[in-house]
């Protein structure tokens, strides 16, 4: 049944790589840790606290499975524990010192502080109180709709065989039932990259890995595993530039900005306040496609036009040392360092609550110009978790009250879902190929300092190919166990993030440390189950390396390789 007057869907996609048993500070477990306390936990906060008071709440989180898995782990409870315990107490320690200088506000700020980490302890404590069981409840409650990911958040277009793009897939789908008892509907296209389907010749490689081959679209594998919808871009549906913000985030990042030329944009301007359908495959399957509103993200994404960048908010990037608190104000987009201007936590809310009431309207101005070409439009808010309280402090907050400004406005909000059934797709559309990232294209993740990356990547695909068909389907006990913990390496070598860090630079070292010992071990394994299955068994040392990766990456209990043995067509 079709909403007369459109409505407002807000989706937050959620993800960080695995990170667990890969070292603390400042990009090991001190960051999944950070975004829990700063971003997750405080945004479930809100949303239970709305919906007890009777605000209707609907909202859309997309889960990567490598991240659920992370949350749910028992080592991931005893590490946000101590990150708690050491907030905790250098924020009384940054207290302390700053009363005996006589430095009144900065010393009430860091109390503010130490009672923030102490809120954050009893919020996050106790097994009841996991966040995947949190998001799990609130989804039996209906106030937010649950949507899967790619299992790494592997960049799906870039990747060299269909197989690995069906691992990535049916892992997503397995593990989202496994953790939240419920199928997936949607799925989150990582960085919103797409590909539809043509004779591809990969962009890196060398030898098989770089021959020419048919590629089914990513809609096909999708509709494959059974999901009905996925989100994109809005240029990959009309003629228009592509929204890309990261560049704000990431200075280094503006060196991209006109290096490469843009995919062909498709051809028309269609609205990017309607849903669409997409047909997948030689049949009459389709599947649904949400388009990210231009006009709302950037008032909210962007650092120098948008709400980040006010003067009253935390500053992101300036800490006191040796605690890494944050006792500064963004004073302005371009000011030194050196000039920044003490925060006022006060000031701060006051600007969250008004930037809340301004988004508001401008949503209604937006849904009202719309509606001269849609007669009810759907407003789709699509955004990184994480800009919520980790980038932008007082983010969790503008997120309630523009829930609690919402009602007032009579703009409805829904799920993803909820909008595909009020108004359903009557446009089939082709989608094109590219991303959200910079010029809309792959060049974010595919450029002169990551080739080196998908080269191997491509010979880490093309070799566990090789093993997979060359073990069959029931392979020796531990050959087929070896080659689940090589196809597990693949998985996670697969993460978008390695290039992404190492592009923008912002840990170029870890990510690219991170990314060379998983395919070390990968290939490691796969010559160990090679000679398994020759009747060659392994050596004591072999199987203290092997415990080892046990050990360290241990996700996805439930991983079955078996897409990696399909013959792909050339």
């Amino acid at each position: 049944m079709r909403a007369e007057s459109g409505g407002f869907v807000l989706v937050l996609h959620t993800h960080l790589p695995w990170v667990l048993h890969h070292g603390r500070t400042p990009h090991g477990t001190d960051w999944i840790c950070e975004a829990a306390v700063t971003s997750y936990s405080r945004i479930l906060d809100a949303f239970e606290r709305l919906a007890r008071e009777g605000v209707r709440v609907r909202a859309t989180f997309s889960v990567t499975p490598v991240l659920a898995e992370q949350l749910a782990h028992a080592e991931f409870q005893e590490e946000v524990s101590r990150f708690l315990e050491n907030r905790t107490r250098t924020a009384a320690s940054d207290a302390e010192s700053f009363a005996s200088r006589g430095e009144g506000a900065a010393a009430e700020i860091a109390r503010m502080w130490r009672a923030f980490f102490e809120e954050a302890s009893r919020s996050l404590g106790g097994g009841a109180a996991r966040i995947v069981d949190r998001l799990r409840s609130l989804a039996d409650e209906g106030v937010v709709e649950l949507v899967t990911s790619a299992a790494t958040h592997g960049y799906l277009p870039l990747l060299s065989r269909d197989e690995s793009v069906d691992l990535q897939v049916a892992q997503a789908v397995r593990v989202h039932r496994r953790r939240f008892g419920r199928e997936s509907r949607g799925f989150w296209l990582p960085e919103c990259a797409y590909r539809p389907a043509y004779t591809w010749r990969p962009p890196a490689g060398v030898g098989p890995s770089s021959t020419p081959r048919r590629r089914t679209s990513l809609g096909e594998t999708l509709a494959r595993h059974r999901l009905e919808f996925f989100f994109a871009d809005t240029h990959l549906l009309s003629a228009g530039e592509p929204l890309s913000l990261y560049h704000e985030m990431f200075p280094n990042l503006e060196r991209l900005r006109g290096e490469a030329e843009r995919f062909p944009a498709p051809r028309g301007d269609r609205s990017p306040y309607r849903i669409y359908r997409t047909k997948v495959g030689a049949g009459d399957a389709t599947l649904s496609v949400l388009t990210r509103d231009p006009r709302t993200t950037n008032q909210v994404w962007s650092r120098s036009k948008g709400y980040p960048g006010d003067g009253a908010y935390l500053d992101f990037h300036k800490r006191h040392e040796p605690s890494g608190h944050r006792y500064w104000s963004v004073t302005a987009p371009s000011v030194a360092m050196a000039r920044k201007a003490p925060y006022e936590p006060g000031r701060a809310r006051e600007r969250a609550e008004e930037h809340a009431r301004h988004f508001v309207w401008l949503l209604g101005e937006t849904m009202r110009e719309a509606r001269e070409r849609d007669p009810a439009p759907v407003v789709n808010a699509l955004f990184d978790t994480e800009l919520f309280g980790h980038w932008w402090f007082e983010g969790p907050l503008f997120l309630e009250h523009v829930f609690r400004n919402l009602d007032a406005a009579a703009i409805e909000c829904w799920t993803a879902s909820e909008a595909i059934e009020r108004q359903p797709p009557e446009e089939e559309v082709q989608v094109a190929e590219g991303s959200w990232g910079e010029g809309g294209d792959h060049r974010l993740w595919l450029n002169d300092e990551t080739r080196w990356v998908w080269d191997r990547t491509y010979d880490a695909e093309e070799e566990l190919g090789r093993l997979a068909r060359s073990l069959g389907a029931s392979p020796p006990a531990e050959a087929g166990r070896l080659l689940r913990l090589a196809a597990r390496e693949l998985l996670v070598l697969q993460s978008s993030d390695w290039s992404f860090l190492i592009t923008s630079k912002a840990a170029r070292d870890y990510a690219e440390r991170r990314f060379a010992v998983h395919y070390a071990d990968l290939k490691r394994l796969a010559d160990l189950a090679r000679r398994e299955a020759g009747g060659d068994p392994m050596s004591a040392a072999d199987r203290a390396f092997v415990e080892g990766v046990v050990q360290r990456d241990d996700l996805f209990d439930d991983l079955d390789p078996a897409p990696l043995a399909v013959d792909a067509p050339a």
